[in-house]
């Protein structure tokens, strides 16, 4: 297995977040990229400013790794022309793949057609310009029933208006990572919520985010049929060393 090529090499932290000047959030993001380079990881998932960095350092070295930004992000109540808004803009500065966090808040309150329209036309917008979609559903805010529920949501919402020749181009996706959770409960992937993630997407793709912390755990979610694994700490696993990031 060909670990590194399933890893989402992840920083999305604002400089407010970090307590970093912008200076060194775009350095971080240099370093992510260069060390995805080396490593040859999948992807790069940074924040839609530096696409254009991260596509030149890349094409300076003659890489595949690819550039995933993402949209509605990390609350996902936003409207879905500010969503779309959004993506125009990553996919004008030449982003690879889209991440829409989805409005769970409005799933979770019953609005049903609502996100429905967000998939289609978030999913078309990805489509139609040749990127892959993926979509946040933020596990930590969904019980079980409602992670199947919202899964299929997705999948048969994809496979209805676009096809199954598709469903290779759209994930679902577990968590955001910055979800603030009570009583210690796990903000990222969990083994149990890929499983019905899995289960339940299929023939889409599945993105286990945040909470894979080891290089036993990341095979063990690829082979549980999990396609990507979105980190911040993708050196760390492929290394074999235990990380606490997302």
């Amino acid at each position: 297995m060909n670990l590194a090529n399933h890893l989402d090499s992840t920083y999305l932290k604002t400089d407010e977040q970090s307590g970093l000047s912008s200076i060194d959030t775009k350095q971080k993001v240099i370093s992510l990229v260069e060390e995805a380079i080396e490593n040859e990881f999948k992807l790069v998932m940074i924040r839609s400013k530096f696409i254009p960095v991260a596509k030149r350092l890349i094409a300076d070295a003659k890489s595949n790794v690819s550039v995933g930004t993402v949209i509605g992000f990390h609350e996902g109540i936003y409207s879905v022309e500010s969503k779309l808004k959004e993506a125009k803009l990553a996919i004008e500065r030449g982003v690879d793949e889209l991440d829409y966090v989805i409005n769970y808040v409005a799933f979770i309150k019953g609005n049903v057609d609502l996100v429905e329209n967000e998939i289609i036309q978030g999913t078309k917008k990805g489509l139609d310009n040749n990127k892959v979609v993926k979509w946040i559903i933020e596990i930590a805010a969904l019980d079980n029933n409602q992670i199947v529920a919202i899964t299929k949501l997705i999948r048969n919402t994809v496979i209805a208006n676009f096809g199954e020749k598709n469903a290779k181009n759209v994930f679902v996706k577990s968590s955001t990572g910055f979800y603030k959770t009570k009583n210690g409960k796990p903000n990222g992937a969990t083994i149990e919520a890929m499983k019905l993630i899995v289960e339940n997407a299929k023939p889409l793709y599945s993105k286990a985010a945040g909470g894979v912390k080891t290089y036993d755990d990341a095979v063990k979610m690829i082979e549980m049929g999990v396609e990507r694994i979105g980190t911040s700490s993708a050196k760390k696993i492929i290394d074999g060393e235990l990380t606490e990031g997302y």
